[in-house]
């Protein structure tokens, strides 16, 4: 055929064998004029596993301790690094008395490629740190956290021994992949900052004090709680916060009388523990204090309840299940919130 080519190397003979005579040139020859013409450049697949093989010796010395790291054999390196050296069409390797060393050509293209799989080695080394870690990390709202989710928190772990899970109650939404948090549970419209989470319940509250503090003022009527030291609770202005004792009282039909010893606290934990102590009625969210009403720490002498306006949610960093004991602790936080919901 006239338009048949074949691509030669020419090498230069006097210099066969050193590093510099592996400098090879590469030429297309017309079939028809026996002319050298410029050999063009083509798109091969690279033989990674030959690289990967040529890489390992370069950066262990030998092809002993290269086939050691691969878990293959000595003959199974040296096969590799012949194939890269004929997709490159050049000699990497030189034999130097009884040892085995880079070529010119070598040195270079392993100092090109080693960055490359260092880069590899550093991406599994993190992923794999990242699959073998067991902690998970939780940012909740502070009073959420110690009032609802610690308590339970401690039951999950009991049943996944192999389980360690880190607490954080903080009022600012965490940045996921930034502030190394797996999981975060908030309120509101704070929802729409993640990228993945799930509706968890809409709370209620409803007026709660000690049992000493009606020990000699027995109640009547709902609108007599009004009359009593009165714990608001006003959130940071990031939350819209829970209904107030005005709303409270308007839901009864009566009007709010605001006593002289009135408080407001921004969290709502503060609010239930002075309570708990006996300084006034509490407005008191139920997931917050269900345990303290159980234990008979905190009386709700009228059921007047009132609903929060917006719901709380489990947000989640997709990476987080991929962790160990990550969907685990998702369905966990979910089913613990449904039956609070359905209460």
């Amino acid at each position: 055929m006239a338009s048949s080519r074949a691509c030669d190397r020419q090498t230069d003979s006097s210099r066969a064998g050193s590093d510099k005579g592996l400098a090879s040139a590469f030429y297309f020859r017309n079939a028809k004029t026996n002319r050298p013409q410029d050999c063009p450049q083509v798109k091969k697949a690279l033989p990674l596993r030959a690289i990967e093989a040529f890489e390992a010796f370069g950066r262990r010395g030998s092809v002993t301790a290269a086939a050691e790291e691969l878990g293959v054999s000595v003959g199974a390196v040296s096969q590799q690094i012949r194939k890269a050296e004929d997709a490159l069409g050049l000699s990497l390797l030189e034999r130097r008395g009884r040892s085995v060393a880079l070529t010119s050509w070598g040195r270079t293209y392993h100092a090109a490629v080693s960055s490359g799989f260092e880069q590899l080695r550093d991406a599994q080394h993190i992923v794999e740190r990242a699959r073998s870690e067991s902690a998970l990390t939780i940012s909740c709202l502070p009073s959420l956290a110690s009032k609802w989710l610690a308590p339970r928190l401690l039951d999950w772990q009991t049943v996944h021994a192999g389980a360690t899970v880190r607490l954080i109650g903080a009022e600012q939404e965490p940045r996921f992949g930034d502030d190394q948090v797996d999981f975060r549970i908030s309120y509101g419209a704070k929802v729409h900052e993640f990228d993945h989470y799930a509706e968890l319940f809409t709370d209620w509250v409803v007026p709660a004090c000690a049992p000493g503090l009606l020990a000699n003022r027995p109640l009547k009527r709902p609108s007599d709680i009004l009359d009593f030291p009165l714990l608001g609770i006003e959130w940071a202005r990031d939350h819209q916060s829970p209904p107030s004792w005005a709303e409270w009282a308007h839901g009864i039909g009566a009007s709010h009388r605001r006593t002289s010893g009135e408080v407001a606290f921004s969290l709502s934990s503060a609010a239930i523990d002075a309570a708990i102590n006996g300084k006034g009625f509490v407005l008191a969210q139920l997931s917050m204090a269900a345990e303290d009403i159980a234990s008979g720490r905190l009386i709700v002498p009228f059921n007047e309840r009132v609903r929060l306006p917006g719901a709380y949610f489990l947000a989640w960093d997709r990476a987080a299940l991929d962790k160990p004991f990550g969907p685990e602790l998702r369905a966990w936080v979910v089913s613990i919130s449904k039956r609070l919901d359905a209460s």
